[in-house]
């Protein structure tokens, strides 16, 4: 098994954990967590292929849905002027 994969499947098992913790505490970790997956995933991708990249995208966006959507609707939030 290749590093990455190694490396993948350790994250797997951070979420999870995190996921378990209380809601308030779940924020740190997950910021964590949310930059390193599509690292992790262009990592993975470089050793195994675009196959491993679309399937590894799906499950990173499945998993962090409401944060992304979050972040998503910020960024296009228009600009309130301050008067």
């Amino acid at each position: 098994m290749s590093f990455s994969l190694i490396a993948g499947a350790v994250w797997v098992i951070l979420a999870s954990v995190v996921a378990a913790l209380p809601m308030r505490l779940q924020f740190p970790p997950g910021i964590l967590l949310l930059i390193a997956a599509p690292v992790l995933i262009g990592w993975i991708g470089m050793d195994h292929g675009w196959l491993w990249v679309a399937l590894g995208t799906f499950a990173f966006v499945s998993m962090f849905r409401r944060p992304l959507w979050h972040i998503w609707q910020k960024l296009r939030a228009p600009k309130e002027a301050t008067q």
